[in-house]
């Protein structure tokens, strides 16, 4: 029998970021700087504008934390260890080992840059290699063109559309995009991150 699917609460170390297990010691340091770019969480199903609305998300995330079926990670550049977003990385079935990355957000001067390549690369790592999972999944709002694009450029394949897949926070039915990575395409996905990040 396989060893039960869970995530490690670990420190993620790459050269461009590290990936730190939030803390609620964290909450003040990351809510001033999610609150510098509030726009970022336009897709987000739960409204995040405020303090107040960052303050539920985060509590939300500590009692998940708490169940040891996900971790929430803060995204900080490796070389000044300021933190420029979060991301997250959950067991959404351990009988058929299945991971979701997702809740991940990038303050607007981290976009489009080696954070985000190399973040993927540490949370897929983490995913295959030390949790053993045969499947990763990410969805994101059928509206948002720019997390798609990121997701495909990481070398997830799109899926499908679920239809009201989501109300979000401002009534809006929201379709959910999914993507998936499988086992078998992990090696040929983490050489050609590891390309990327070799070329930046």
């Amino acid at each position: 029998m396989s060893a039960p699917l869970t995530i490690d609460r670990t420190v993620l170390q790459g050269e461009v970021v590290r990936l730190e297990p939030y803390q609620p010691k964290d909450f003040d340091e990351v809510a001033r700087a999610a609150l510098t770019a509030p726009e970022i969480f336009r897709f987000i199903p739960s409204r995040m504008q405020d303090m107040g609305d960052l303050r539920a998300r985060f509590s939300m995330a500590e009692q998940l934390m708490e169940g040891g079926k996900v971790v929430f990670f803060l995204t900080r550049l490796a070389k000044t260890g300021e933190v420029v977003g979060s991301t997250s990385s959950m067991v959404t079935d351990a009988a058929h080992r299945r991971i979701e990355i997702g809740f991940t957000w990038l303050l607007p001067r981290a976009q489009r840059t080696a954070a985000n390549t190399e973040a993927k690369l540490l949370q897929l790592t983490q995913a295959f290699e030390a949790s053993g999972a045969i499947r990763v999944e990410f969805k994101t709002d059928a509206r948002n063109t720019r997390s798609r694009d990121a997701i495909l450029r990481i070398g997830a394949r799109e899926e499908g559309t679920l239809r009201s897949h989501m109300i979000c926070w401002d009534g809006h039915l929201r379709d959910s995009v999914y993507f998936s990575i499988i086992a078998s395409e992990w090696p040929d996905v983490k050489s050609r991150l590891m390309a990327k990040l070799a070329r930046r």
